[in-house]
């Protein structure tokens, strides 16, 4: 028997713009951070840091520390009772250093005490020996140069990937290009910048172990690097989702976890930590900075022949994700175009740089840039449209990616491009209103120096986890009667990080089980786990577990009601219920990379987005103003619009601040800005208005035919806006973010 939604619940079901419980309270500043967290009796922890890219640790002396009162511990490696060593895919990174510091910042020695400035004056009173060495901070050269110092364990490739398709005939051979044009390009490191820092609160347990309140993305890999760090069965260390201020990546990885939770269990206090921004710099990872060479040949009519790449990623100190980014980068290094001759080699380098990992679009945003830069000066060098050389070249349903596998469901790139380009244009020529100007009311310019320019760029994103990942989510649906009404409750792991997924979950349950009233449990590690609110998936993953509950709660509902049919749900539910279903959902399988030729198929889903830019130059000042972003993305179902907007509009404004501001400036391994005053993002007034076209192909292996929607517009922003200045200077413009001395016209 098929039930049938009430109208009020599918008015709030899967499609609608259903509100966000959490909406109104971070919008009053009511809403509980986990930077918000307090018990009576709590104590404050800080952190000790290395000053340092690159030493050796001869002593450490806490005794200053120790003798200040109100101090109730001061601890370094020597007191981490488990295994020293954590990591996302490689156990690489120690709790507190041990005989050497790797990066600047570095956590070396942890303090509790009563009040948190104590704690602040404890750790600065710890004295550390350091014996400064060489620090490597050049990633081609830590790859390539055999005299180089070594930073990781086994050397200094994190990983080296090649893809390789057909054969590149070399100039004046047959089928060799008839046009071929290269590039060297280089994205600079980017932050997360989520605005609420690093923060949790650990309490002891009666049972020996600790419970832990915290902001992540991944409850369950937190715990599986925590347990074995305390010595204690996972089963002792239960996580909690605190509240969270933006994520993008960068709570993949631990940060003051296992540290709370140390000072905890030594002190039998509860330990708060909270990062101050400057802090929160070097307490987690940044997107990898990349330095990369292309070559694009192509028949005169702008036909692609072949693409030759070396894609170089700077991964800093340790591992964290740096393998999946490398894996990213070669699998989709050429784009969503056909390509039939493909040579590319991706390197992650291990340097004493900060570490980076995951961020939003990882691996993907970086190739992007280099090859729709490529695919502009092939289209200049062939006198071809940027957009029509795009068409030319696009991907569709049945093409197959540089690694060989078959996209199988729906991929209009050429249709997405050519209703871009028909979009109406932002009217007339630069505005004399100094607000709209690049440099607003600072009065820079009266547009004596301001000229126009348009840009394209094509994104193209993996969703999910790829290569062989164990990838599924797992939910927990209960069907009860309360207060005379029927009430469902959904009890996940997944992390929200400010993408709306508790909303969703409502969603869906109410479309599957036609109740109005629904309640999301807060995540926890007492449920199966979600996996990480990354790579787009929780919509796919996550939804498709709860989605799949429901279907089961509803199926036990369904046989319920065939034997007593003379019984209402309500009255089934109070005899027979609370009725309670746990499922987990996988998505189809993925397979590694082949390590020499890098053929596979890797990945679970693709995803498409094309934008368009319209800026406007001060090229006397080199003043960027985005005038107008246009956007046309296939998501394949529309599940939240309201919510599925916003995705876009901030993936592009992300990308609007990788394009033109976003760079954490790094020298001889220092972080040189680590401050909102210096590390500069995207405001309210730097974001234009956006005209958005959302497409809905439905990928029939996915639930309700979604597609993740939430990193392709970071790829392709950037790519258009960086066009634009092009168009609008004439300049070649390969590294980004653009400065204004790289704009400004002699």
């Amino acid at each position: 028997m098929t039930h049938t939604a009430s109208s009020r619940s599918q008015d709030q079901g899967v499609g609608a713009s259903a509100p966000r419980p959490d909406g109104t309270l971070k919008v009053t500043g009511e809403f509980a951070y986990s930077s918000d967290l307090y018990l009576a009796d709590m104590l404050w922890g800080a952190t000790v840091r290395s000053p340092h890219p690159s030493a050796w640790i001869r002593a450490i002396d806490v005794s200053a520390a120790l003798a200040m009162p109100g101090v109730h511990a001061v601890l370094t490696h020597e007191d981490v009772p488990g295994r020293k060593f954590y990591g996302l895919e490689h156990k690489d990174q120690p709790v507190l250093a041990i005989d050497q510091v790797r990066y600047q910042g570095e956590a070396v020695a942890i303090v509790a005490a009563g009040h948190p400035e104590t704690a602040r004056r404890a750790a600065a009173a710890v004295r550390v020996e350091y014996e400064i060495r060489e620090a490597v901070t050049d990633a081609r050269r830590a790859l390539f140069d055999p005299e180089s110092p070594q930073v990781g364990p086994g050397g200094n490739v994190v990983r080296h990937q090649p893809v390789r398709v057909g054969r590149i005939a070399e100039a004046g051979t047959p089928g060799a290009a008839e046009v071929v044009v290269t590039g060297e390009y280089e994205v600079g490191m980017q932050d997360q910048a989520f605005l609420g820092p690093e923060s949790g609160l650990a309490v002891p347990a009666e049972d020996g172990g600790v419970d832990l309140y915290i902001a992540t993305q991944w409850l369950h890999v937190d715990q599986d690097q925590i347990a074995p760090c305390l010595d204690l069965p996972k089963d002792k260390v239960r996580l909690a989702l605190a509240g969270v201020g933006g994520a993008f990546g960068a709570r993949e990885d631990l940060s003051m976890q296992i540290h709370a939770a140390l000072l905890a269990l030594r002190t039998g206090r509860p330990v708060k930590m909270v990062y101050g921004r400057e802090e929160s710099f070097f307490g987690h990872v940044h997107r990898h900075p990349a330095r990369m060479r292309y070559e694009h040949g192509a028949t005169r009519d702008g036909r692609l022949v072949h693409v030759r790449a070396e894609i170089v990623l700077d991964g800093g100190a340790y591992c964290s994700s740096s393998p999946a980014v490398v894996g990213n980068a070669a699998s989709l290094g050429v784009g969503p175009y056909e390509v039939p001759n493909i040579e590319i080699d991706a390197y992650g380098a291990y340097t004493n740089n900060p570490p980076c990992g995951a961020m939003r679009g990882f691996g993907a945003v970086q190739a992007c840039y280099a090859y729709e830069s490529q695919m502009d000066r092939l289209a200049e060098a062939c006198g071809i449209d940027p957009v029509e050389i795009r068409v030319r070249n696009a991907v569709s349903q049945g093409s197959r990616l540089a690694t060989g596998q078959v996209i199988d469901s729906p991929a209009p790139l050429a249709g997405m491009l050519r209703e871009l380009a028909a979009m109406p244009l932002p009217a007339g020529e630069p505005s004399s209103d100094l607000r709209s100007l690049p440099g607003g009311v600072a009065q820079t310019t009266h547009g004596e120096g301001v000229r126009r320019g348009v840009g394209y760029g094509v994104g193209i994103k993996n969703i999910c986890f790829s290569e062989g990942f164990d990838d599924y989510s797992t939910a927990r649906v209960k069907i009860e009667l309360l207060g005379g009404a029927l009430h469902v409750q959904v009890h996940t792991a997944a992390a929200e990080v400010g993408q709306g997924l508790v909303t969703l979950q409502a969603q869906i349950a109410r479309t599957e089980l036609g109740v109005e009233r629904v309640t999301v449990a807060p995540a926890d590690t007492s449920v199966g786990s979600a996996g990480s609110s990354s790579a787009s998936r929780q919509s796919y993953v996550t939804g498709g577990a709860v989605k799949t509950a429901c279907e089961a709660v509803r199926e036990r509902l369904d046989k319920l009601r065939a034997e007593h049919a003379e019984l209402t749900r309500e009255e089934l539910v109070e005899r027979f219920g609370p009725i309670e279903e746990t499922r987990e959902y996988r998505h189809r399988p993925t397979y590694p990379m082949d390590p020499v030729t890098g053929q596979g198929d890797s990945h679970t889903q693709l995803a498409l987005c094309v934008h368009r830019a319209v800026v406007d130059v001060d090229v006397e000042l080199g003043l960027v103003k985005v005038v107008e972003l246009a956007a046309v993305q296939d998501v394949g179902k529309i599940l939240n619009p309201v919510a599925l907007e916003g995705q876009i509009h901030g993936g592009s404004a992300q990308g609007l601040g990788l394009a033109l501001m976003e760079e954490i400036q790094v020298r001889d391994g220092r972080v040189l800005n680590p401050s909102f005053t210096d590390y500069l993002i995207p405001t309210i007034l730097d974001m234009p208005p956006m005209r958005l076209s959302i497409l809905e192909n439905p990928d029939p292996a996915a639930p309700y035919g979604l597609r993740g929607a939430g990193e392709p517009p970071t790829l392709s922003s950037t790519p258009a806006i960086v066009a634009a200045v092009r168009a609008a200077t004439g300049l070649p413009l390969a590294r980004i973010p653009l400065r204004p001395q790289d704009i400004a016209l002699a």
